[in-house]
């Protein structure tokens, strides 16, 4: 059996066609044969037809004995091997490697961690426990990590969307020192991990910030945008404020036109979220011939780029004095900002449960208010000068699309904004970082109202 297999592994290279007569002759003797194989054989045989072009006939029933006998598997290296180049192809094969995986996790070297952690992420598979446990074993590593261990953790966490923030603190601190030595494109796609999974290092940031300023000419315009995008997702704002963002102002002059249109309203909303945005750049936004172009267009990317012109918007009203225009029209507000009551979570439904109870009455609070701004108020409630609540639909509502009421507000009367933050999904750092400072509540505070937070 030994040099059968050893015998089809050589073919290649011996120019023989893959589908010729003597390769399908091998093939054909193997697959009688594969009752009588050894587990590491069965493995060898998967990863070497795995990387073949070719449609083998051998390779399904290979697959098969794999999850027939994955308890036999034993060694660390097999079952990282399979998970990486095989798994992809039987999913039922890669949940039994998962398990075995769980196993075995605590004898994986930092490679293996790294090589598991990879196949996971390049799968889309979450699986929380073996994550866990890779997690765990890793801080029990004392040795320094390596590089490309960093790197690619990093990566894969992010692809996961997998937060762990005693592994996420090591990786930045270890990160921090090579950081000089990585290329710009592997700098942009570590701060793209981080604000990811909304995990902030300010001694990194600040090293990101100061390498952006040190290798200007070697930066992409992409890749600077990228950067800059992924400050803004974190609301970080470098101590080099003002160099840092005199320097993005300058590579942006003139080159917006080079930018995907999507990567351009990106960029603006950074810049607004981080009150960096300039007239030219919002105009250039929000022109009717460039935001048209988005209305119709249903895909993901669209809608979101769509959202963010509507936070853009509301930063030339609400926080641009100086700035005369062109705004969205008042007609594209509203797009594509129903409210879905069934996706609701628990948190959102008692509080909406609760609210009429604890004011007095349904006409007392408005909830899940999509607002003109692009931003979703949990509840909405109008108090006069004394703080008792008033029928919030009697009066006017310039921040919704379509006002129910026209009085205007009383004298002394404020506007309350009920805000939730969702825990465990909305870690601490998340909330310390996009809560009471974040774009959002700025917009809703230069509308006039006053914010409630509920956790």
């Amino acid at each position: 059996n030994t040099p059968l297999v050893q015998l089809l592994r050589s073919l290649p290279a011996l120019g023989l066609a893959r589908g010729g007569r003597q390769v399908r002759s091998v093939e054909q003797e193997v697959l009688w044969r594969l009752r009588r194989l050894s587990l590491r054989q069965l493995a060898q045989l998967a990863e070497l037809l795995a990387g073949q072009a070719h449609d083998s006939l051998l390779l399904p029933e290979v697959l098969r004995k794999l999850e027939l006998r994955w308890t036999e598997l034993d060694g660390t290296r097999t079952v990282v091997s399979l998970m990486a180049r095989v798994g992809h192809l039987s999913p039922a094969l890669m949940e039994r490697l998962e398990d075995k995986a769980l196993e075995l996790a605590e004898q994986f070297d930092p490679d293996e961690l790294r090589r598991v952690a990879l196949a996971l992420a390049l799968q889309q598979r979450r699986c929380v426990p073996l994550l866990r446990a890779l997690s765990y074993h890793l801080l029990q590593k004392p040795a320094e990590l390596p590089l490309p261990v960093l790197t690619d953790l990093l990566f894969a966490f992010s692809k996961l969307s997998f937060q762990q923030p005693q592994v996420l603190h090591r990786l930045s601190l270890e990160l921090q020192p090579h950081l000089g030595t990585l290329s710009p494109a592997q700098v942009s796609r570590c701060a793209r991990s981080f604000a990811s999974l909304r995990w902030l290092s300010r001694p990194l940031a600040e090293a990101i910030a100061q390498y952006c300023l040190d290798n200007t000419q070697n930066l992409s315009l992409t890749q600077l945008c990228g950067i800059l995008v992924s400050f803004a997702r974190l609301n970080f704002q470098p101590s080099s404020s003002e160099e840092f963002f005199s320097m993005i102002h300058e590579q942006l002059q003139g080159q917006e036109q080079q930018l995907d249109m999507h990567l351009l309203v990106d960029v603006v909303w950074s810049l607004c979220v981080l009150q960096q945005a300039q007239p030219p750049h919002l105009s250039q936004v929000l022109s009717p011939e460039f935001h048209t172009r988005l209305q119709g267009d249903t895909s993901p990317r669209a809608q979101s780029s769509w959202l963010k012109l509507l936070h853009i918007n509301a930063t030339a009203r609400l926080e641009a004095p100086g700035y005369q225009g062109p705004f969205l029209p008042a007609e594209a507000l509203g797009q594509g900002r129903d409210k879905d009551r069934e996706k609701a979570t628990p948190l959102q439904r008692g509080l909406w449960e609760a609210l009429p109870g604890a004011l007095g009455g349904p006409d007392l609070v408005r909830c899940g208010v999509s607002t003109v701004y692009g931003w979703d108020i949990d509840a909405e409630a109008v108090l006069d000068s004394d703080n008792k609540p008033l029928p919030v639909r009697d009066f006017s509502a310039p921040h919704l699309s379509h006002s129910e009421g026209t009085k205007p507000l009383p004298p002394g009367a404020r506007r309350v904004a009920v805000l939730r933050w969702e825990v465990p999904q909305f870690s601490s750092q998340g909330r310390e970082l996009l809560g009471r400072g974040s774009m959002a509540c700025r917009h809703l505070r230069a509308a006039g109202f006053l914010l409630a937070e509920v956790s």
